[in-house]
């Protein structure tokens, strides 16, 4: 039932769908699958994942994506599998749009909407980048490369963009061990300017759980962590999914 799925306690798909008895809208909720607690339902049955490797990847780019891929879970010969501590964590191009109530259902689906870090077609010019994510350990690690239209202080890129990529990676980990969440606070401090086009690891650990409060540290380092280039601190609050269809002012 998509009603459990997402938490809406009492409240059935047909009671959602009454209000917006739109034939599209319909058939694109019966297609939604919960693909993790990091990426909320997409409306695609098939969405395609944008952390796979592409054209306009580096090979330290392939290197350091080869390396933290032999660490997740494999398929062996005769069919015996490897379990790996990481997880590829997927990534796509938009999320579900949470509404008030059966009427606003519709806005749900916005065939313009675009997650902000995957809004860009062409391969290689913005946000390039994959995470991996460790639950035992409590922490995760992305590859990201810069693309040219990230540039902020010439060949440099722009610290909005390195605060995005911080906000993205830092809130992937606090949903893959809390579930739903929000941003409530973000502290940066940039250390060395980031070339454009590099190649850089973004870590983030688990600092700790304050009930509804996940707090997170991360840093930004080159590829090979000899060199920092940012530090931070996050905190995300818990959210739940049928709080998010409540009424609002």
């Amino acid at each position: 039932m998509l009603s459990r799925r997402l938490g809406l306690k009492g409240i059935s798909l047909q009671q959602l769908l009454s209000k917006e008895p739109h034939r599209h809208l319909q058939s694109s909720l019966e297609t939604i699958r919960p693909i993790s607690t990091v990426s909320l339902w997409p409306f695609s049955s098939q969405p395609r994942d944008f952390s796979q490797p592409n054209s306009s990847w580096s090979p330290e780019m392939h290197k350091v994506y080869d390396h933290y891929t032999a660490l997740c879970d494999t398929d062996g010969e005769n069919g015996e599998g490897k379990k790996g501590q990481w997880r590829k964590l997927p990534s796509y191009n938009r999320s579900i749009k949470y509404a008030t109530g059966g009427i606003h259902l519709s806005k749900m689906i916005q065939a313009k909407a675009r997650l902000f870090t995957r809004n860009v077609k062409d391969q290689g010019a913005t946000f390039e980048y994959v995470v991996f994510g460790n639950r035992e350990e409590k922490r995760c690690v992305c590859v990201f490369q810069a693309g040219h239209l990230l540039e902020g202080a010439p060949g440099h890129v722009h610290g909005g963009a390195i605060a995005t990529m911080i906000d993205t990676v830092t809130g992937s980990l606090a949903g893959f061990l809390s579930g739903p969440i929000m941003t409530a606070n973000l502290n940066i401090d940039y250390r060395s300017p980031m070339p454009l086009g590099s190649v850089v690891l973004i870590h983030s650990a688990l600092d700790r759980i304050e009930r509804r409060k996940t707090y997170i540290t991360c840093k930004v380092t080159s590829s090979d962590e000899s060199k920092l280039y940012t530090e931070a601190t996050a905190l995300f609050v818990s959210i739940s999914v049928g709080h998010l269809f409540g009424s609002r002012n």
